[in-house]
């Protein structure tokens, strides 16, 4: 029997594993395996706990001279935790997280075993550098790297099988210095804003001392069973499928879409949220999303640091989870065509330490000239920046997504709803110095008598927006599902305090002409929304009139990744960064490099799967079928039968013949193209020539002609598993 039945027969008698953890309530169980300020409290004396609060709550570095209180406090929670073990745990370049794992157990000078650890240990570690992406900051024979503990993120127990290990979040620098990994730049723009944040604020309240950016983010991820998944060689290798036929029924009925999560999903989901709450992840919201075999989950917003972090841990989590149900998470932005792919939706707010969200309006908007004020320059943030912004959600997973389904096109624009657009209107063509009046517009729906009347949203949603408002936040839509999320949050951080650092020089130019402060304050809004209002559109992302128009506005549409990324070294950014000291030119055109390297080999890999699928999997079944039509036609030849006896078989023969034929003479051609790629020196030029000559010359084209065999070759010839067996059996 072939694999693809053996597989599909164990998926379909495997019982569901059911989970029975909730013995309790969800608060009972929250972060009882993270060092809170409330566990730390118990465990350090007042010094240390004023020291690590501090550092937590105000950005102030921690007191070497308490790093020993406070590891001994660490310690001594880990320990009464059953915990063995601890890791320096941090993000680097690759994607994924990174931990080296240290025993709290040593030896003595006279042979005592005892369990040490001390604040050396907690604030530095020197894991080994040589073998993570630094786009050329450290030759490989240059290994020494160092990992900083990161006191704005809490420590945890990380539970794994029977073990535990205590997981101190932190940052990876170079010896030298250049930062390697996704969260020191977001933790530098982070205080950028909030010294730019606080100037700005103080405008309208001299209280506020502290803004934090907060994040809310929603992951997507398909969900299949993971025999099925194992059984494709694409998935294991690509994490997407480089081939499919799309089944009879796909997504077109619109019928999964917040339908009743499977049950053996529905065991999964409970699992893994179980796991995410004993960690802090506060996880709000599951549902089947459109696709087949697609959900979502999101948290309760959180300070963009902490909810990184915990983003990084749920995809960690997830994965691991998943294998206890023997199902399998796939995160890649486009596993399967001509269905919906997956994103991360970032909803990105503004908060005060007076408690207030600078980016929800009053009952009158247009009177909240707080509001007005980071609303018109978040807006003037993605104007000016656009292409960094792009540049931030590049990668070869997502440029499959990009302008698909449920995936905002490459053209950055902003969505502001109708009412808000006429706010922006009337303030850029005011004349004096007061707003008229407008209550808040509320539209009443008379569904059925027994619903209360309902008031919606000035802001309607647009899914089709890169970056769009949503009441009192923005979403930046076009973040992909695999991505971490620091890179789009560094980037728009640091637009953000660049944006509002500039507007501050402007207001107190015209407040030193003699300008009154609130009138200085409008007149630099009315010119801020006549620079940016080209990036403001209201209407259908995904049409072609919104990409001709988007021309003829002046907006860059940049779909693929090796030109987007263009954008990390251009004297913008350079200007940017530098002046918010994010990134140095060098740590910039490091990261140019390594993303342009990640590209290069994920397309490479791609390529080669492709390749190995199409020529070993593929050709010999269709060959194989073919022969047995061709035994069919010359037994029934061999009877005498007229040749319209066997018109169809031969026809058969013949359209599995040209298929075999071009795919492989596509893929001989693919592998002397990549061959040619290989040979460009330029890490650039090698990027588009792989984008151009390999991917966009080969990869739609072979799957095409492959994808027409399935349709033709007999289903018990057919050795991978199918789409309607991938995204349907569970």
């Amino acid at each position: 029997m072939a694999l693809r039945f053996k597989v599909i027969e164990e998926v379909l008698t495997n019982p569901t594993i059911t989970f029975t953890k909730y013995d309790t309530k969800i608060t009972d169980i929250f972060g009882q395996n993270v060092f809170t300020l409330n566990i730390a409290r118990e465990y350090l004396n007042e010094d240390a706990f004023k020291s690590l609060s501090g550092s937590i709550k105000q950005s102030k570095k921690i007191d070497r001279s308490v790093a020993n209180q406070i590891a001994n406090g660490l310690k001594a929670w880990a320990l009464s935790k059953g915990v063995t073990h601890f890791t320096h745990w941090f993000q680097p370049l690759t994607g994924a997280t990174a931990e080296k794992h240290d025993s709290f157990f040593t030896l003595k000078s006279d042979g005592t075993a005892i369990e040490e650890f001390d604040g050396a240990a907690l604030i530095q570690q020197e894991p080994d550098a040589s073998s993570f992406p630094s786009g050329g900051l450290r030759a490989t024979f240059e290994a020494r790297g160092y990992t900083a503990w990161d006191p704005s993120s809490p420590a945890f127990i990380m539970e794994i099988g029977h073990g535990k290990t205590l997981c101190i979040p932190t940052i990876f620098i170079s010896y030298t210095g250049e930062s390697l990994d996704y969260k020191a730049p977001l933790l530098k723009a982070l205080e950028s804003l909030n010294t730019a944040a606080v100037d700005v604020c103080n405008y309208f309240d001299k209280n506020v001392s502290k803004v934090n950016a907060t994040l809310g983010w929603e992951q997507e991820y398909f969900l299949i069973d993971e025999s099925l998944a194992n059984a494709r060689p694409d998935l294991v290798q690509c994490g997407r499928t480089v081939f499919g036929a799309s089944p009879a029924k796909g997504q077109q009925l619109e019928d999964h879409y917040f339908g009743s999560i499977p049950e053996r999903c529905y065991a999964f989901m409970r699992d893994f949220e179980y796991e995410c709450y004993k960690l802090g992840i506060p996880l709000r919201t599951r549902h089947n999303e459109v696709a087949p075999a697609q959900f979502e989950c999101a948290p309760i917003f959180e300070d963009v640091s902490i909810a990184v972090d915990h983003n990084a841990l749920l995809m960690d989590i997830m994965e691991r989870v998943s294998r206890r149900h023997k199902l399998k998470v796939l995160l890649h932005e486009k596993p399967f065509a001509n269905i919906n792919g997956s994103g991360k939706h970032n909803n990105w707010s503004l908060a005060t330490d007076t408690g207030v969200n600078l980016l929800s309006p009053g009952k009158t908007p247009k009177t909240n000239l707080m509001f007005l004020t980071f609303f018109v320059n978040a807006i003037k943030s993605v104007h000016d920046y656009a292409e960094l912004l792009r540049a931030s959600i590049a990668s070869a997973g997502n440029d499959h997504r990009l302008g698909a389904n449920e995936a905002p096109p490459a053209i950055i624009s902003v969505f502001v709803g109708k009412y808000l657009a006429k706010v922006l209107t009337d303030i850029e063509n005011r004349v004096g110095d007061k707003f008229d009046e407008q209550d808040e517009a509320i539209l009443k729906l008379d569904i059925h008598r027994s619903i209360p009347e309902l008031m919606l949203d000035n802001t309607d949603r647009n899914r089709t927006s890169p970056f769009a408002f949503t009441g009192n936040k923005f979403e930046f839509r076009a973040v992909g599902s695999s991505a971490n999320c620091s890179t789009p949050m560094t980037v728009l951080n640091a637009a953000m305090a660049e944006t509002l650092r500039t507007f501050k020089t402007d207001v107190d130019s015209l407040i030193a002409k003699g300008e009154k402060k609130e009138i200085a304050i409008i007149q630099v809004l009315q010119k801020y929304i006549v620079d940016c209002k080209k990036v403001l559109f209201e209407g259908d992302g995904y049409s072609e009139d919104w990409h001709k128009e988007a021309e003829a506005r002046g907006l860059p549409n940049i779909p693929t990744t090796p030109l987007a990324l263009d954008a990390m070294v251009s004297d913008k950014a350079k200007k940017l960064f530098g002046s918010n000291n994010v990134y140095t030119h060098l740590e910039l055109e490091a990261r140019h490099e390594i993303e342009l390297e990640k590209y290069i080999k994920k397309v490479q890999i791609e390529a080669r799967v492709m390749g190995d699928l199409a020529l070993n999997h593929i050709l010999p079944s269709a060959v194989l079928y073919q022969n047995k039509l061709i035994d069919n036609i010359n037994g029934l030849k061999g009877l005498g039968l007229k040749e319209e006896s066997y018109k169809s078989q031969v026809e058969i023969v013949e359209k599995i013949s040209n298929h075999v034929q071009i795919v492989y003479a596509k893929c001989t051609s693919m592998v002397d193209a990549r061959k040619k790629a290989n040979n460009i020196e330029d890490t650039r030029e090698k990027a588009i020539m792989y984008c151009n000559e390999v991917k966009n010359a080969y990869f739609d084209e072979i799957r095409y002609h492959i994808d027409k065999l399935e349709r033709l070759v007999g289903d018990e010839y057919w050795t991978l598993p199918k789409y309607r067996e991938l995204l349907f059996l569970r």
